[in-house]
């Protein structure tokens, strides 16, 4: 049986700040970044991908962390590991030590979740199937296994989540064949990057309709006078009748979100999209009665399963946007799923950022197939940034996610790209100013390579 022999964690990050890429009222200069791991074992056909997304400065401590987690796979058998992915979760998160970091925030969470979604990678590499359908050939009491229910028996039991699955079941491959036909439908915030232009931005919401999206999101949060006329801008592109969104990044305190949202209540958004503290559960359910009908969605910031349960039971959300990177992978995705199926609030998960486009597609589909069956109000995330950088980058077609359909959970980066973007020795960064600061501050600590950690049967080299 293949054995896990070891793994490497690379730094790697991506210019997008030249280019305005990622760019709103929070986060400015965003490099857009994985702390990546590659799970290897003896068969060099069966290995594991995983992420967690930042945006630069940071994501050294984000690899740091993650071979703290990955250490204890090592020598362990790999199929017995991709079998009882509950199991492996439970013994990882299990490290006190670690876990008194967070517990279950921070750096050791995002940790967590790289490493368990080159699990979960591994376990559909190993079924020869991608992510969502290895998913949807589990049986309810497999998914309930593996998802982490501690701290919501208040919210949602064992029980209930069996109920959820056990009413789905007879029915997921009517769902697959019709998603097989239609895509999942997305939503693009390629257009509405903070730092665009205007005529940037009315080109880009130009081809937006044109490319089949009905639903558009901007980023707000500068001056009034900018908001205003960046979203009279979009208005008058996309149409009426299109939805628009919008996303403040948590810049506004409360009144001034309510005072905020209102004032743009002409231009007819669909949701605000964070307008105030990620954390602030009974803010978001003051700006959600003050601006009604608009919609308040949040959660890419939502550090873990208890916070989303907390805004699920003071109905401070109208969407929920889970993050593939910032829970700790599937284990924890699969948990709020299924609270938000039972409080009836549709799950819109976010993926601005490197990767997190492959990732959200697989949960996305699961959970229409296997948790809701419902698409009303449903609309997942796209942006059109570094998909060329992964073996299997998704696919948009009219405005739906195509079902990926090769093997694993579409994590897996080209060595090329590895080799290129690795910070600060890759050979993009390696003679930039931020890349030579870099290198000569690890020189001081007797350097380091491309590679973050390297580790072979337990021991780093």
């Amino acid at each position: 049986m293949p054995v896990i022999t070891g793994f490497d964690i690379y730094d790697v990050r991506f210019p997008t700040s030249q280019s305005a890429d990622g760019s709103d009222a929070m986060n400015k200069d965003a490099d857009y970044s994985a702390a990546y791991i590659v799970v290897r074992t003896d068969d060099p056909e069966m290995f594991g991908c995983g992420f967690t997304f930042t945006i630069g400065r940071g994501n050294e401590i984000c690899a740091a962390a993650m071979e703290r987690r990955a250490l204890p796979l090592v020598g362990r058998d790999a199929q017995d590991l991709c079998a009882a992915p509950g199991t492996t979760y439970r013994e990882l998160k299990s490290d006190s030590q670690l876990r008194w970091l967070g517990p279950d925030k921070g750096v050791e969470h995002l940790a967590l979740g790289a490493v368990m979604n080159a699990v979960w990678d591994m376990a559909a590499r190993s079924a020869g199937l991608p992510l969502w359908k290895l998913l949807v050939t589990m049986t309810p009491e497999q998914l309930v296994d593996a998802a982490d229910l501690t701290y919501l028996s208040d919210a949602l039991t064992r029980e209930e989540a069996l109920q959820i699955l056990t009413a789905m079941e007879p029915t997921r491959a009517e769902r697959v064949e019709e998603l097989e036909r239609t895509g999942y439908p997305c939503y693009t915030t390629s257009a509405g990057w903070l730092g665009y232009s205007d005529d940037k931005l009315r080109r880009l919401c130009q081809e937006a309709v044109d490319a089949g999206y009905r639903h558009i999101k901007l980023k707000v949060g500068g001056s009034r006078e900018d908001d205003r006329r960046r979203l009279a801008i979009a208005r008058d592109v996309i149409g009426p009748d299109a939805n628009l969104m919008i996303d403040a990044n948590q810049v506004w305190d409360v009144p001034e979100a309510i005072t905020r949202v209102q004032e743009l209540a002409e231009f007819r958004p669909l949701w605000i999209e964070e307008p105030t503290s990620p954390d602030d559960i009974l803010g978001h359910a003051a700006i959600r009665q003050a601006v009604h009908p608009i919609g308040v969605a949040t959660g890419e910031h939502g550090m873990n399963r208890v916070l989303f349960k907390q805004l699920f039971q003071s109905g401070a959300i109208d969407y929920c946007q889970l993050d593939a990177c910032r829970l700790a992978s599937v284990n924890e995705v699969l948990a709020v799923q299924l609270m938000a199926a039972k409080f009836g609030i549709p799950v819109c998960p976010h993926a601005g950022g490197v990767g997190l486009c492959e990732l959200v597609q697989h949960l996305s589909i699961f959970d229409y197939v296997a948790v809701s069956a419902d698409l009303t109000g449903r609309v997942t995330e796209f942006v059109d940034h570094l998909h060329e950088h992964f073996t299997d980058p998704c696919l948009v077609t009219n405005g739906a996610y195509v079902l990926p359909a090769k093997p694993g959970y579409s994590a897996e980066m080209l060595q090329s790209s590895l080799n290129e973007f690795a910070f600060p020795y890759g050979t993009f960064w390696a003679a930039t100013p931020k890349g030579k600061e870099e290198q000569q501050r690890l020189a001081q600590r007797n350097g380091a390579p491309a590679v973050f950690a390297s580790v072979s049967g337990g021991q780093q080299r």
